[in-house]
């Protein structure tokens, strides 16, 4: 494993392996957790045992964005997701904050959050970019095909994978056109909202290194994800541990540096051997 591109100034794993980002949904209606957390102080609580169990940085979402979701205002989700940031940052957490609004963004960055994950690439709100780069914030952009209100689109023919890149690498342009730092950006293939199928979604994680050639550091997210049931055979997102840990690790074996996941503690385990076998290999299995 080598080390990824800087990114929002998160120091690199000495033994090269990816970050991991810990999702704390503050909704009511999330595919896996919706619910578990809505409560603040609950949240606040997962997301500080998500740290202490590994996590670099704590992901926080007020707005459901599986297909099917309950559209929530901007008042709404300000009010979810705003009291957890707070609580998370004066513990100090590294905290990003899930969100398509700009004026969701603005609340969380006034209150300490360093990362803002957008999963509509700064499209949805016309003010987000113009936020972003005024304020010089790392961001997260996500590829999607479709809505939350409509469902995910499986791609009608072509390469999911081109086109993933050739939109992923539009908005970098944009972002870096409107004053983005080049280190201030990381990209999202859109693992699971690409469609609901393994064939439509895999493709991007087995094909990982044409992201990377784009240069920025490359988020997965396939954690509990409905495809990762259909693989499995396993209708309960909760039980989907090791399927998403199997996909995590491929994501990492192909260059992903941020995983986005549940499951911290595992997924931090796993990582970690996964990186002491990878420095077996390359010292030729010698100890040190």
């Amino acid at each position: 494993m080598t080390p990824p591109p800087a990114f929002a100034g998160l120091a690199p794993h000495a033994d090269g392996r990816p970050w991991v980002m810990g999702i704390v949904n503050v909704t009511p209606d999330s595919f896996s957790d919706g619910g578990l957390h809505l409560d603040a102080g609950r949240a606040i609580a997962a997301g500080l045992r998500m740290r202490e169990d590994g996590a670099d940085i704590v992901d926080v979402g007020g707005e459901s964005t599986r297909p099917g979701a309950a559209a929530v205002t901007v008042a709404e989700e300000a009010a979810r997701v705003m009291p957890v940031v707070r609580g998370l940052v004066a513990a100090g957490a590294v905290v990003s904050i899930d969100t398509r609004r700009a004026d969701v963004m603005r609340a969380a960055l006034d209150a300490g959050a360093r990362i803002v994950n957008d999963v509509s690439a700064l499209c949805d709100d016309q003010q987000s970019l113009e936020l972003i780069a005024t304020r010089r914030c790392p961001v997260i952009l996500m590829y999607r095909r479709g809505t939350a209100a409509g469902g995910y689109e499986a791609a009608a023919g072509g390469d999911i994978v081109a086109a993933a890149r050739t939109f992923l690498a539009a908005r970098v342009a944009a972002c870096r056109g409107a004053g983005v730092p080049q280190d201030g950006i990381a990209i999202d293939p859109g693992v699971g909202f690409v469609g609901a199928a393994p064939d439509d979604n895999l493709p991007l994680i087995a094909r990982l290194a044409e992201l990377s050639t784009l240069g920025r550091p490359i988020v997965v997210g396939a954690s509990r994800k409905r495809f990762v049931g259909a693989i499995s055979g396993e209708p309960v997102a909760a039980r989907r541990l090791g399927g998403s840990l199997a996909l995590a690790l491929a994501a990492a074996a192909r260059g992903a540096a941020i995983l986005r996941v549940h499951d911290v503690r595992e997924t931090v385990q796993a990582l970690k051997a996964q990186a002491a076998l990878a420095r077996i290999e390359r010292t030729g299995g010698e100890a040190g």
